[in-house]
């Protein structure tokens, strides 16, 4: 047996086919669900990139104790776990946050890995002198900035063979081709899109041709993290570059199936693609993600499976899932084992088979934000209680951001041990104050009702449903041992001691 994991980044569900979309050219997105279970209730947990990859390696949400990060001396990896039960393991990816400080432990897991650069503003190609940037909206003025090296980047990607998605597929499929017949691998295989920026082939733009053929203004394909400040015009514009980008996952999508096609692969192969989020393109007024409440825009996420023990395809499932930490226990049982006692996620192999559920509650956010629970039907966003976003501590072993290491400042005299948590093996931890993600509590609490209002445009007035989402809420975060000063920060103090939380 073995499994390929596809991981997009930013896929949205709202813009694909199988999940009513009926613009987008995604036609292998549609083919991949006649071939997979397709998940109809897929949620979010741990934001964004790197809290969903911690996600993923330990089976467990890491959003309530450290913001973005490496893995953690303690953590468990389901690539190491595998590794040493026999399975060979292969990551191949775009996503350049992996060799970032912030993310630098997470490709050491796997038995071998391969990287390709130049995606976004990856510090990929050297360049000292001017850049061409009239063509675009909102060009950078300073160089070295994140935006200035991404248009360096593309100096150096002049055929779609140069993407670093290409090579990224292109590589994935030689390792399957190479291993076809052997047993007991994982390849999980990962691109940066369709995230911003939406940087195209040129054919893909061409399917869109009711939209290129009359377009004349400048080329704006990323988006600020913000509300929408563009003309109408300019906002259609950067959703068909985001489109042309899809497209141009789905064409590599497509090379993939078909390689599964001709190599025989679904009668011993499971395939699983995912992604960690979505992003807004424009709905709620708004750009991106993290700054903002996570809508279904991004927390309700596309998902598809097929499991060769079962051989379910072209059906969907309903049951609540959350793939980032249901998908390490689900590979690990897969493959024979069984997952560790810290892991919170669970196997999905009888969900995939049919249906059956694993959860009546699942709980998403990110460090410092609101705290979210849903049910699938209604969802609860929890807002600090006052403006300071109070009291909030790091708990780490490894104190790195996502490019860089925590300040001086930010460590003198201010570190204290705390005790460890059960996941933590008896180790203690660092605990650092911290700001969370300014800005992002201010939105402070909301109840909406999915069903009625998919567009979650009315909040909810409804003292006893709320409270009911209000103590599975304590719960869940009981049972990913949320720090003490989260229930206070959050207001739900009294509640949590009522419930029998204790300090930690």
């Amino acid at each position: 047996m073995k499994a390929i994991v596809l991981m997009f980044d930013s896929l949205n569900r709202h813009m694909l086919p199988p999940y009513g979309c009926d613009w987008t050219h995604a036609p292998n997105f549609r083919r991949l669900a006649e071939r997979t279970a397709t998940f109809d209730t897929s949620y979010i947990c741990s934001m964004p990139c790197m809290p969903a990859r911690r996600d993923f390696h330990t089976g467990r949400p890491n959003f309530l104790h450290r913001s973005w990060g490496p893995l953690e001396p303690f953590d468990d990896s389901v690539p190491r776990i595998l590794n040493r039960n026999g399975v060979s393991t292969h990551l191949i990816s775009d996503h350049y946050h992996y060799w970032e400080t912030g993310g630098a432990t997470y490709h050491t897991q796997y038995h071998t890995w391969q990287a390709f650069r130049g995606q976004e503003g990856d510090p990929w190609m050297g360049w000292v002198g001017d850049i061409s940037q009239d063509e675009y909206h909102g060009p950078p003025k300073a160089k070295h900035t994140l935006r200035w090296q991404d248009r360096v980047n593309r100096m150096f990607i002049k055929e779609e063979a140069d993407h670093p998605i290409s090579q990224t597929f292109n590589a994935g499929l030689d390792f399957i081709r190479r291993n076809a017949n052997a047993d007991r691998w994982l390849l999980h295989m990962e691109t940066f899109d369709p995230h911003e920026p939406f940087f195209s082939a040129a054919k893909y733009k061409e399917l869109y041709p009711e939209h290129y053929d009359t377009y004349r203004g400048l080329i704006q394909d990323w988006p600020d993290y913000a509300k929408v400040r563009e003309t109408k015009e300019q906002v259609e514009h950067i959703r068909y570059e985001y489109a042309a980008l899809l497209s141009m996952c789905d064409a590599k999508l497509g090379e993939l199936l078909d390689t599964m096609d001709e190599l025989q692969l679904w009668d011993d192969t499971m395939l699983i693609v995912w992604t960690d989020h979505g992003f807004m393109l424009s709905e709620h007024e708004s750009w991106a993600k993290c700054w903002l409440p996570f809508y279904e825009e991004i927390a309700h996420t596309p998902f598809f499976v097929w499991d060769p023990r079962c051989k379910v395809k072209g059906e969907r499932r309903q049951s609540l899932v959350q793939p980032s930490i249901d998908l390490g226990p689900t590979l690990l049982e897969f493959f024979g084992l069984e997952p560790t006692p810290d892991m919170l996620g669970k196997s999905l192999r009888d969900t995939i088979a049919d249906d059956a559920p694993v959860r009546k509650y699942a709980i998403f956010g990110l460090f410092g934000a609101q705290v979210n629970i849903t049910d699938g039907r209604y969802v609860y966003m929890r807002g600090a209680a006052d403006k300071k976003n109070t009291p909030l501590f790091e708990y780490t072993l490894m104190p790195t951001h996502m490019r860089e290491m925590f300040s001086v400042d930010e460590l003198r005299d201010k570190i204290t041990l705390a005790e460890p948590f059960g996941f933590t093996k008896g180790c203690k931890v660092m605990k650092i104050p911290s700001s969370g993600s300014p800005g992002l509590f201010e939105f402070g609490t909301n109840l909406y009702d999915l069903q009625e209002d998919p567009k979650q445009e009315h909040p909810l007035n409804d003292p006893q449903l709320e409270q009911e989402m209000i103590e599975q809420l304590v719960k869940a975060m009981q049972e990913c041992e949320a720090p003490v000063e989260q229930y206070e920060r959050l207001g739900l103090k009294t509640v949590a001691e009522a419930m029998g939380v204790t300090s930690s």
